[in-house]
């Protein structure tokens, strides 16, 4: 009975209201995340499963049938011999634009990090490409890099015969491979550059009074201290070098043969120009474990090499 008495409300206390300060933080969190959760279940989830379903499917629009075949397209997946050679290409062609692309940004970022005159000057010119159009951007290195184009028309100054930049298999990739290069390389300069300014100087000060090189202040204290942006532009770079399409359409076309064919690109030739929109999409779908699989990686790799990282 006093057990009773003691859980009975006391008389007179007010009852608790519904609407309490940690009830109106977690409403107000929800509204602030509801267009972004919106955005990604409308426009990612979404289509994801119906590329899935599809991957499932033949779908033939001309002749308007929708025909269901379980997994005879990832069979297809298993047996296309072509593949194999897309995916060593597309390997190629991430593994040179992700090397590239960083070490010539890090290498920018530290040039402009210096306080010199007119130095902003630079930083707009190497950031500019960022903003141009990219198909704009990839029309015009197209004219340069043909036979009589301007890269070669400067070689024969020097009295160098320059090759058909995009019709040999290895000139080519590397084309390609620069063209992206350039087009982007400013936004993974400006993120080292705040990051660079980001390192106190008072470690630097320290180890020159040590006696340590400049070398040695670069390998000790600037690249452990920035990790946190390589990690982050190593992930932004990879998954936008396994997402190029405009550079190799306007460019190759995949060509000569399959040697700038990458697997986007591999993904719009079935689904778009064979009409195989249910190999497409398993194409579509093997795509996204890539891009899943290698950002997981990277993700787990930052207890390595990410400076104080748990």
């Amino acid at each position: 009975m006093a057990v009773a008495e003691d859980n009975a409300p006391s008389e007179g206390r007010a009852p608790s209201p519904f609407w309490t300060i940690a009830r109106r933080d977690s409403l107000a969190g929800f509204l602030f995340i509801a267009p972004q959760l919106v955005g990604i279940v409308t426009f990612v989830l979404i289509p994801l499963g119906l590329v899935f379903w599809y991957s499932l499917h033949e779908w033939n629009v001309l002749a308007g049938t929708f025909t269901y075949t379980g997994t005879q397209n990832y069979r297809m997946l298993v047996e296309d011999g072509s593949l194999v050679e897309v995916l060593g290409t597309t390997a190629v062609f991430s593994a040179g634009l992700v090397i590239f692309n960083m070490s010539l940004a890090l290498l920018l970022a530290v040039l402009l990090n210096q306080k010199l005159a007119g130095i902003t000057v630079f930083r707009t010119l190497f950031f500019s490409p960022v903003v141009v159009s990219l198909v704009a951007w990839t029309i015009v290195w197209g004219f340069l890099l043909q036979k009589n184009g301007g890269i070669n028309g400067v070689l024969q100054v020097f009295g160098i015969e320059g090759p058909n930049w995009l019709r040999g298999e290895v000139t080519a990739m590397i084309s390609v491979i620069a063209v992206q290069v350039f087009k982007n390389v400013g936004l993974n300069m400006v993120l080292f550059l705040a990051a660079l300014q980001g390192v106190p100087n008072e470690l630097y000060e320290a180890a020159r009074i040590d006696g340590a090189p400049r070398f040695k202040q670069f390998r000790r204290i600037t690249l452990p201290l920035i990790s946190p942006t390589i990690l982050l532009t190593s992930i932004i770079t990879i998954v936008g070098s396994l997402q190029v399409f405009a550079q190799i359409a306007v460019l190759t076309q995949g060509g000569p043969g399959l040697s700038t064919t990458v697997l986007v690109y591999y993904l719009y030739q079935q689904a778009f120009q064979f009409h195989f929109f249910g190999y497409g999409s398993t194409l579509s779908i093997l795509l996204f474990v890539i891009v899943a699989v290698l950002t997981f990686a990277q993700w787990q790799m930052r207890k390595r090499i990410v400076f104080h990282e748990n």
